[in-house]
């Protein structure tokens, strides 16, 4: 008798994941249309009435948070934040080649490696020293030395999942898009102060300049030579997110757990693997071996930017400006000092050293 009654369940199990499955679509689809739309629209402004998308995509989604109220929208905005930006860090990868790399010499490239490196570290002590959390440190510092906005969101996805990490995600959103904007206006007149020659502001700009968009705004504006160096030296620092993703994920966890970091309460110590990161660096190899085409990797470069907006879209509608406001000045002075440390600390450098 109980083989019988095995035999018919197999249907009902498999109808039933198919069931669940749509459920699960049907649910997704009003966040993600939202996400979506607020996208097209900072996309749209942006290129219509200039400054940053990214900033754009977030006012506009902080704007609407009441959708965010109706529980129809929350599960569409959640995937968009979460599994859209980890495709967009995926596609991140056809940005970069080793020839890129390797073109400016081993010196420029252990200046990138340690000052990543070391942005990491000081973010940790900055924040700390401040009052903020280990957690923010990483993220801060990561979004500093690595790739601006790009980098707080693909560390944002591997970071313990609370609250505070959504908003302290958005925060560093907007103070590393507003600084990357001030620095493509100023950092021209600072480098010519310091008597840099064209390769000196590109690997400068590159080196410093928190987003790519803003990077390469500087650069050329200097020259077409300054703008190229910058530009590698820039996709040099988005090569470093793969393993500071590694890093952060398998290791801070325990890590900020064992610290008493408060971010911890809602998950375990123990972070999921960054498959993703795989991903990414699976790109980096196809886009260095010159496996796809010159236009379908245009296209999905042009992706990588559409999945990063619309994912920041979707995390502006799942907050409040209020809630960033709550978190306090010592937030912004974290994100100043290590603007300026790392300022500071490449000028020596190339003056020095290179």
């Amino acid at each position: 008798m109980q083989p019988q009654s095995s035999t018919p369940d197999q249907p009902e199990t498999s109808g039933t994941r198919f069931s669940n499955w749509l459920k699960e679509g049907r649910e997704i689809v009003p966040g993600l249309i939202i996400a979506v739309v607020i996208a097209i629209a900072a996309r749209y402004i942006s290129e219509h009435q200039g400054g940053p998308v990214m900033l754009y995509a977030l006012l506009i989604g902080m704007a609407v948070h009441s959708i965010y109220e109706d529980g129809t929208c929350q599960a569409g905005l959640s995937f968009a934040a979460k599994k859209v930006l980890r495709l967009g860090v995926v596609l991140l990868g056809l940005r970069v080649s080793f020839s890129q790399i390797l073109a400016l010499g081993w010196q420029t490239l252990a200046l990138v490696i340690l000052s990543v490196l070391a942005m990491l570290l000081i973010g940790l002590i900055v924040a700390r020293l401040l009052g903020r959390s280990a957690s923010f440190g990483l993220l801060t510092g990561g979004a500093v030395g690595i790739c601006g906005a790009s980098a707080a969101l693909a560390i944002s996805s591997v970071l313990p999942n609370s609250k505070e990490n959504e908003q302290n995600t958005l925060f560093t959103v907007i103070a590393v898009t507003a600084f990357s904007t001030l620095a493509m206006i100023f950092y021209p007149s600072i480098g010519r102060m310091f008597g840099l020659d064209d390769v000196q502001l590109g690997i400068f700009f590159g080196a410093t300049i928190h987003d790519v968009a803003q990077v390469i705004g500087a650069g050329f504006a200097v020259s077409d030579g300054a703008g190229e160096i910058a530009t590698v030296v820039k996709l040099m620092r988005v090569m470093m997110l793969l393993p500071v993703i590694f890093i952060i994920s398998f290791w801070s966890a325990k890590w900020l757990h064992n610290k008493g970091d408060t971010s911890l309460t809602t998950q375990e110590a123990n972070p999921p693997v960054p498959y993703f990161a795989f991903g990414f660096a699976a790109l980096v190899l196809v886009n260095s071996l010159d496996w796809i085409p010159q236009t379908p990797r245009l296209i999905l470069v042009d992706a990588s930017t559409w999945c990063l907006v619309i994912a920041i879209s979707a995390l502006g509608v799942m907050t409040t400006l209020k809630t960033l406001v709550s978190l306090g000045h010592q937030h912004l002075l974290v994100i100043l000092a290590e603007t300026i440390i790392l300022l500071a600390g490449i000028i020596l450098a190339i003056k020095y050293l290179l």
